[in-house]
């Protein structure tokens, strides 16, 4: 069992940054492949980006390639989220995950996680 906590959302004008964290508990933390999805009101949740176990690989969305960065502390059973040049189509809620799974191909679907965050609000004013 994996309990995840995100925190570090909030209120940011267009062009500036924020830094998520997503807390785990439990000791396998370091098992599991991380990712982060977004969801705006109306719309589905999607993927933004994921990283693996050992922090190997990276996978991110097109629309946050270049602008955000995931990285992972196993020791401190946390992952962060670094999001620069921030945009209002960025606003949404931002839920971190837990997969068993490394493929991108798994990583990039809702369904190739096994835990979910409660999510934490970020909004973007033009």
């Amino acid at each position: 069992q994996v309990q995840l906590v995100e925190s570090g959302g909030g209120l940011v004008q267009a062009g500036g940054s924020l830094r998520l964290s997503c807390a785990a508990s439990g000791r396998t933390f370091s098992r599991y492949s991380m990712g982060w999805f977004r969801q705006a009101p109306g719309n589905e949740r999607e993927f933004v980006v994921a990283i693996t176990w050992s922090g190997g690989s990276t996978y991110y969305a097109d629309s946050v390639k270049g602008r955000f960065t995931i990285s992972r502390d196993n020791a401190k059973n946390t992952v962060y989220l670094q999001m620069n040049s921030l945009k209002p189509e960025d606003t949404a809620v931002y839920y971190c995950a837990a997969s068993r799974y490394t493929a991108y191909a798994t990583l990039f679907s809702v369904r190739g996680y096994d835990y979910w965050g409660q999510g934490t609000q970020v909004t973007v004013s033009s």
